[in-house]
Parts: C-alpha cells; structure tokens; sequence
C-alpha cells in the first residue's frame, strides 16, 4: 500500500512505473554459474568500464568458457541489462526510501523536515556506500555514455527529484520554505550527498580529509539546507 505522502504529489506525475520490471513472471531464471558469471562482470566493469571489458574477460576470471557466457547472454549489452535487473530487483537499488523507510515516511506525514532530509540522506550514503562495484560500474558506464546507464540514472534520478522536490513545494506551500525553484534545492542537496559518498569510495578512502560516520554527515547535510530554505520569521 502507498504511503499517504505519496498519493499527494501524484496530481504532479511523480508517480512514474518503476525503471526494471521485478513482478515475479519477469524474473530472470538463473543457477550458481549465472550468478557467478554476473558477480565477475561487475567486479571487471567497475574496474576497466563496459567497453574496456571483454566477454573472453568476464568468462576467463569467472573460471567458465566464452561460450558459456554467450548461453546465459547473447551479448555484453544483455549482461549488462541483467546486471541492473539483478541489483534493482534483487538488491533493491531501485527501491526508494520513500516506499519502504517507515522512519522517513512518518516524518514526511508529520512535516518534520529535518527527519526527511535526515533520513533521505543516510539512506542514499548507505546505498551508495554498501555496494562500490556498482557505483563504479555506473559512474564508468555514464562516461562512456552506455545507454542502458543513462536510462537508469535519468528514470531513477528524476523520481528522487520529483520527491524532495515535490515535498519542498508543498512546504513552500506551507509557508515553511521560502520562495525558489525547489530543483535547485534538490541538486545542491544531493550534492553534498554524492560529493562525499565519492569521496569516501574513490578518492579519499582513507578519508584524511574527513572523518565522519553516514548519521554525522547526514544530520549535517540537512541543517544545512534547511538553514538555506527556511522561510524568514514573519515572512509569511
């Protein structure tokens, strides 16, 4: 059932059909070998990029032969398309906070915005954070502009946007937020989110530059924007 939230903003068309098809008759069938195979191609993809990796690749460090990845998958773009099959149905990479975060879904109910943008927040860190392979395997394919990367992140991106954006009108709405467009409030939020997942998985793993846990970053990111898009006391 959809959270109450949720059916307010779907006058705005933010309720879109979901990127991959997980109902259960358009599960892909699979064995240990399948899996196998998948799992290596993402370690490889990540580490080299879609078009710097070989099928003869995947299949010698999967331990199976070329032929053999061709029996599971015609060609490198169907391995690929099964990769984000598999992580959002399987996985739940697709699965927005929104849907199943109860903490975050009575928050958007009660209007406490600092619990939204805290919880959205730690959400997407964790995400982010809790599979590098995959964030490297996008990052890399969106570079080389595959097009099944840029379906994902333009279908997936577009619904986060649709969401905070559609909560922060409706706070507008409220007098709560000043006036502005609620997209640019977005970006500058996701932002600082992607900035520092990014720097925690690929540059900074060390993380000299800072050092803090997904609930300090989060509590702080959301100050932040809110402190920016506060309505002013008496401006209402």
């Amino acid at each position: 059932m959809r959270s109450e939230h949720l059916l307010t903003y779907q006058r705005d068309g933010f309720l879109i059909d979901k990127l991959l098809n997980c109902e259960p008759s358009a599960r892909m069938t699979g064995d240990a070998r399948r899996e196998q195979i998948l799992e290596t191609a993402v370690s490889l993809f990540s580490q080299r990029g879609f078009k710097g990796t070989t099928t003869k690749e995947i299949a010698r460090a999967a331990g199976v032969s070329e032929a053999m990845v061709f029996r599971h998958f015609a060609s490198k773009d169907e391995l690929y398309g099964a990769i984000l099959h598999e992580k959002g149905c399987k996985d739940g990479v697709d699965t927005f906070p929104w849907e199943q975060n109860q903490a975050l879904i009575e928050a958007a109910k009660a209007k406490d915005d600092f619990a939204v943008f805290y919880h959205i927040a730690l959400d997407a860190m964790t995400k982010h954070q809790s599979d590098e392979a995959f964030m490297r395997l996008l990052f890399y394919s969106a570079l080389e502009e595959h097009e099944l990367a840029e379906r994902f992140f333009n279908e997936f991106i577009s619904r986060v946007y649709d969401y905070i954006g559609g909560y922060i009108a409706m706070r507008q709405r409220d007098g709560a937020f000043r006036e502005m467009n609620p997209r640019i409030a977005v970006r500058a939020f996701l932002g600082m989110l992607i900035h520092h997942s990014l720097n925690n998985i690929l540059w900074d793993k060390r993380r000299t530059l800072l050092d803090i846990s997904n609930e300090e970053a989060a509590t702080n990111f959301a100050q932040i924007l809110l402190n920016g898009i506060k309505a002013e006391a008496g401006s209402r």
